[in-house]
């Protein structure tokens, strides 16, 4: 009887969502002829609504806060849980960024007129409804939902129990913002409510689900790739490293190292390996080291390193787990290689694909670092975190992507158009 009853659940939720997606795929017709201006004037309301509705996403958010403490969650995760005034401010000002953005809709990618007279053109069109499924990340509710807008696309958002109260309040914020803008509520909508079964469900709801884009941990990202029958964008885990080559310099050194590993812990283009080159680690290690040691970064090192660390820093024996770990806390695997080649293997080894960083003043390094890793951002003299679409100029993105098909790297608004063909005769026929 308990089996039949657990089945008979299973459809209701099954239906709820397949309703769901459906209505979603009814609204994004709405949206897919949509004028820029429309879009832009909704994407300002949403931006609007969050900042007046603040203090009441900020209290749900609490809740959730106040329930990942009590479960044990880590300081990396609950940073990126949490919401303030300040950060809700700062989501608001990415959506009035998208607003300033070019329509991706309608661009045309590339055309031609054939030698019989027809005439060609490929442009971008909306994807149509977009799925996510995210974790703890309440920010990527608004991020999903305006670049889904500006993209003439609707979504449909499982965000996690972790931010289940953040994301109840902030979807209906934003579907009450898009009712008063005259838009369906439906392009917009979460079905949290569902749990796991819920899901999978939208795992399996394709014909209704266009794409989904998993954005999380290794485990949930693998889950969705493995059990999905919607067409998926994989979006990856952020093991990054920084490299010191034989020529960095030490200022320059420990500015990018600090910020890559300190500057946000709990984000995936934070670095969670360092490398020094051998010729280099006695004039940089203590220094680094010592600069690590006082953000309180607990260093996970191998001998050489160990034997360089300064009085003060916490040092731990690394292993091969080490060099495979995304920390998302304030832990750093470190390893002195013998040189370039030694780096780029390690990195080959180890890497999520994600982003790695050259810290050189030799030209020739860098460009051998640049050609011969095969990550999804390479960055020279820089700091991993510049790895996102904001900072890429794209405006919000709705993930990296770490795999080769469609999207690579930041996904902004292209990213979530699909192409079409429109071709114009006078009255041709083919012989």
């Amino acid at each position: 009887m308990t089996q039949v009853a657990d089945a008979a659940a299973l459809h209701d939720v099954t239906e709820a969502v397949l309703e769901t997606a459906r209505r979603a795929k009814i609204a994004s017709r709405t949206l897919a002829t949509a004028t820029r201006a429309t879009k832009d004037a909704a994407l300002g309301a949403l931006a609007d609504a969050l900042v007046a509705n603040a203090e009441e996403i900020v209290a749900a958010n609490e809740i959730d806060l106040d329930r990942g403490r009590s479960n044990g969650t880590s300081p990396g995760l609950l940073d990126r849980l949490a919401l303030t005034p300040e950060r809700i401010g700062a989501i608001a000002d990415a959506l009035r960024e998208l607003a300033s953005l070019p329509d991706p809709v309608g661009e045309v990618v590339r055309g031609s007129t054939l030698p019989n007279g027809l005439r060609l053109r490929q442009e971008r069109v909306p994807m149509g409804v977009v799925g996510m499924i995210y974790e703890a990340r309440p920010n990527v509710t608004v991020d999903a939902a305006g670049l889904a807008l500006k993209s003439g696309n609707a979504v449909i958002l499982r965000g996690g129990s972790a931010a289940a109260s953040s994301n109840e309040v902030i979807v209906r914020v934003l579907a009450d913002a898009l009712t008063a803008q005259g838009l369906p509520a439906d392009l917009v909508q979460s079905i949290d409510a569902y749990g796991r079964p819920g899901a999978v469900a939208l795992m399996h709801a394709r014909g209704l689900v266009d794409v989904l884009v998993p954005r999380g941990g290794a485990d949930l990202i693998q889950t969705v790739v493995r059990e999905s029958t919607v067409p998926v964008i994989e979006t990856g885990v952020g093991n990054c490293h920084v490299f010191l080559d034989a020529s960095a310099e030490l200022e320059t050194s420990i500015a990018i190292v600090l910020n890559s590993k300190t500057h946000r812990v709990g984000v995936c283009n934070a670095a969670e390996t360092l490398l020094v080159h051998a010729d280099a680690a006695q004039a940089l290690l203590p220094g680094v080291l010592a600069a690590l040691g006082a953000a309180d970064v607990v260093v996970h090192a191998d001998p050489l390193t160990a034997a360089l660390a300064p009085e003060g820093v916490t040092v731990v024996p690394a292993t091969d787990e080490d060099w495979a770990t995304e920390y998302l806390s304030l832990d750093l695997a470190v390893r002195v290689v013998a040189d370039l080649d030694e780096a780029i293997d390690h990195v080959r080894t180890w890497t999520s694909g994600h982003t790695e960083a050259i810290v050189t003043k030799d030209l020739r390094s860098s460009e051998r670092f640049v050609a011969e890793l095969d990550s999804a951002a390479i960055m020279v003299n820089a700091s991993t975190r510049f790895t996102d679409g904001g900072q890429f100029g794209l405006g919000a993105e709705i993930g990296i992507s770490t795999q080769k098909l469609h999207a690579r790297g930041p996904m902004g608004l292209a990213e979530l158009t699909t192409t079409k063909w429109v071709v114009n005769g006078d009255g041709h026929i083919r012989s």
